[in-house]
């Protein structure tokens, strides 16, 4: 996946209970601690992974 340095936007649609510890600590790990809160970071490998991971519970838009 080949994305330009940026950033992104990433809102938690949904929540992290009762789900594996990885991918509670993802979301905590994100900035991310309630659903509909928003963060944005920039665009770098290990963020692009992290959001891999809990890609089920968050919404991600790219920023212009």
């Amino acid at each position: 996946m080949s994305v330009k340095m940026g950033k992104i936007k990433v809102t938690q649609v949904k929540s992290g209970i009762k789900r594996p510890q990885n991918q509670k600590r993802t979301l905590e790990a994100l900035g991310l601690k309630k659903i509909g809160q928003v963060v944005e970071h920039d665009t770098s490998s290990s963020v692009l992974g992290m959001v891999n991971v809990v890609k089920h519970l968050v919404s991600v838009e790219e920023l212009k």
